[in-house]
């Protein structure tokens, strides 16, 4: 892979969850081979998990975890509560 390929920032693959953490063939998210070569790579994740897209996916998982009795309610509550914060938060920053 060259080094300007391994830079990141400027590919558009960039913060995309659907790209840099896309559901594998088993129904479970994966992290692609390509990726684990990247240098921006814990960027990269960072920036796609606090996407409106990645804020989805964790509200999902947090859901997952209550039905799978995982989590409390309280806890559950706090974790939608700090997504909700973020969500408000981007929404004043555009």
């Amino acid at each position: 892979m060259a080094e300007e390929e391994k830079i990141g920032n400027g590919k558009e693959c960039f913060g995309n969850l659907e790209k840099v953490f896309p559901v594998g063939k088993r129904g479970m998210r994966e992290v692609p081979s390509g990726c684990t070569e990247c240098i921006k790579r814990v960027d990269c994740m960072k920036a796609a998990l606090a996407s409106d897209q990645g804020i989805r996916f964790t509200e999902e998982m947090i859901e997952r975890k209550e039905s799978a009795g995982m989590i409390g309610w309280l806890e559950r509550w706090s974790r939608k509560k700090e997504l909700s914060r973020l969500k408000c938060r981007d929404r004043k920053g555009e």
